[in-house]
């Protein structure tokens, strides 16, 4: 794990800052996160905690969360016992992924009270921990873990903290010489009459020098361990004729190097991308060992959401979507099947002529048969070779009923055509407008599902749950993605109808381009302003493409005229606009293009 001690203490170290700061205001964006709103020496921070199983981190943000309508119940403890609070210290536990806040407050009776938050960052059994430090009591976790999950140690309300089992390794700022080799090695250190002593032969590689740091101090995770190993010079292959102290001497100078400069706080944030395999790794130290595009950062917390950001979010996502995703796809399958129904029925209807003629022919030839008779065989005059034709009755109906019949049949899916090719318009759109969504789902994030929600409500398509915390929230308009163009013009995007909405029926004006991909569901795209060349139109062009649902293919349409010539009909569906005086480009999305645009400030 990349996320080790080394890395903890260097983000210890980062929140330095925030002593002395008084957290304003608490959120739960989602059920494993936390967003505390610091000010502190003059500036506002957002400190994100996460308890994430698969993205535990701890680190200051400058993104915005979604804050949930109503809060969750460790939400709004925190915010009894931290909002207002002042921090006292931030620190680490030894050298293990575990970060404790403590602050101090007022209660109800205005006493000075003290509580501390434990931030237990350690994979799938991260935590965040709210106690009384007095007495260790647990007021509350945000993962709460029963005796039935585990008899070493409980988190629920009330309960004592027990701390996670001890793994009894030292620590690597603390150790020195004699007990670096004693633990790494079979104690003999060359040079030492007392210690150096004939022994075997015994290789030592990187690869299990990386494996004995790891098991022998903590703090160091495999990566770590892996670039120490690696500036000791220690060979992949295990050497021979070779004695393993003698092994030891360039892995302690390497060990000394790196713990010297974590012991002076001196950290190098850096993050190493492997295009070929698509893995990335961090540390807070010089990733030499590994092949790559490497990037360094002003702090560790950029470092961090470098790496976490993105990620974490389109986890979150792929979690909040998977409901709207089920139903929208279930949506769109019914409409298929009554659609292919309906098509069926339109089929019969445009055969109704054959009622017509059957109820005329039984009326022409009604001498021929009687009430009893369950067919009957009748001259057909409307066949050019007058063949005879045989035409089912109805034996408890008399000829003139039963002439009547076919001629009701008749009326009845004439009729019905005109309904049915209407039933069938609007099944179409229904289809166009859930996959429409399907497509903004793909691309979507954590506010872009809010506002898909707020549209499927408002549709009537779901019930909403929270009506009181909806009206309770005020109506703000959508937040557009932008970009700036090779040649410095803003170019906007939405994401999802709300958005294509907003930006084509109210932001963008008369004499700005808009685009969109001919005959595919996508965003709606405005190039502002007149002044821009091709290079502007082709990058516009790109992000219509890639914001599509044709994103992956190749030579895509996309259309493009002025917002003077783009409209929506009355009733129509959100994002649903007709456009005219139209001349379409052709245009392969690509994705490093679209990342190497510069961000605009968001509209």
């Amino acid at each position: 794990m990349s996320l080790d001690g080394l890395v903890i203490r260097a983000v210890v170290r980062e929140l330095q800052s925030c002593v002395d700061g008084r957290i304003h205001k608490i959120h739960q964006p989602s059920p494993s996160d936390v967003v505390l709103h610091i000010r502190a020496r003059g500036s506002n921070r957002r400190l994100l905690i996460s308890a994430n199983p698969t993205y535990p981190r701890i680190h200051f943000t400058e993104r915005n969360f979604p804050n949930p309508p109503e809060a969750p119940m460790f939400c709004m403890l925190l915010r009894k016992h931290f909002e207002g609070a002042v921090i006292e210290t931030v620190e680490q536990i030894g050298l293990e992924r575990i970060i404790r806040i403590r602050v101090r407050q007022r209660d109800e009776l205005g006493d000075e009270s003290q509580k501390a938050l434990l931030a237990e960052i350690m994979g799938r059994h991260s935590n965040l921990i709210l106690l009384e430090p007095a007495s260790e009591t647990i007021l509350d976790g945000i993962h709460h873990v029963t005796p039935a999950i585990s008899s070493y140690r409980v988190v629920m309300p009330g309960s004592r903290y027990t701390p996670p089992p001890a793994q009894h390794k030292a620590n690597p700022l603390e150790a020195d010489r004699a007990e670096f080799f004693r633990r790494m090695g079979d104690g003999t250190e060359p040079g030492n009459p007392q210690t150096d002593k004939p022994g075997r032969i015994r290789p030592l590689c990187a690869e299990t020098a990386a494996r004995r740091l790891v098991s022998s101090f903590s703090g160091i995770s495999p990566l770590a361990a892996a670039e120490i190993a690696h500036r000791a010079g220690l060979p992949d292959a295990c050497p021979t004729g070779r004695s393993e102290a003698e092994s030891l001497e360039p892995l302690w100078d390497a060990f000394q190097s790196v713990m010297e400069s974590l012991r002076s706080h001196e950290y190098c944030p850096n993050l190493v991308r492997n295009p070929e395999t698509g893995k990335s790794f961090f540390s807070v130290i010089g990733l030499t060992h590994l092949q790559g595009e490497a990037e360094t950062f002003d702090s560790v917390s950029s470092l961090l959401e470098a790496y976490y950001g993105d990620k974490a979010e389109r986890d979150t996502v792929k979690q909040r979507v998977s409901d709207l995703l089920k139903f929208l796809q279930n949506e769109k399958s019914k409409n298929v099947n009554k659609l292919e129904k309906l098509e069926e029925t339109l089929k019969d209807a445009h055969e109704a002529d054959r009622y017509r003629i059957m109820g005329e022919l039984l009326t022409a030839s009604m001498h021929s048969f009687s009430k009893g008779d369950t067919e009957a065989r009748v001259v057909n005059y409307y066949d050019e070779h007058q063949a005879p034709l045989t035409i089912p009755l109805d034996p408890l109906l008399t000829p003139s009923e039963n002439a009547q019949r076919y001629f009701k049949k008749y009326t009845k899916m004439k009729n019905s055509i005109s309904a049915v090719q209407g039933q069938i318009a609007h099944t179409k759109s229904e289809i166009a407008y859930f996959e429409t969504l399907l497509q903004q789902l793909q691309t979507a994030g954590l506010a872009d599902i809010e506002e898909i929600r707020d549209e499927l409500i408002e549709q009537g398509y779901i019930r909403d749950r929270n009506k009181k915390a909806r009206k309770q929230k005020k109506k703000q308009k959508p937040v557009l993605t932008g970009y700036i163009s090779s040649e410095g013009v803003p170019i906007y995007v939405g994401k999802n109808n709300t958005q294509n909405e907003y930006l084509t029926n109210r932001l963008a004006h008369p004499g700005d381009t808009w685009l969109h991909t001919k005959d595919i569901p996508g965003s709606h795209v405005v190039i502002r302003g007149s002044r821009f060349g091709d290079d502007t139109l082709h990058e516009a062009a790109q992000l219509a493409a890639y914001f599509s649902q044709a994103r992956n293919s190749s030579s895509v349409p996309v259309d493009y005229t002025l917002i003077r010539h783009v409209r929506k009909p009355n009733g129509s569906k959100p994002g649903f606009v007709i456009y005219d005086h139209q001349k379409t480009l052709y245009v392969t999305p690509d994705e490093r293009l679209i990342a190497s645009l510069p961000s605009a400030i968001k509209a």
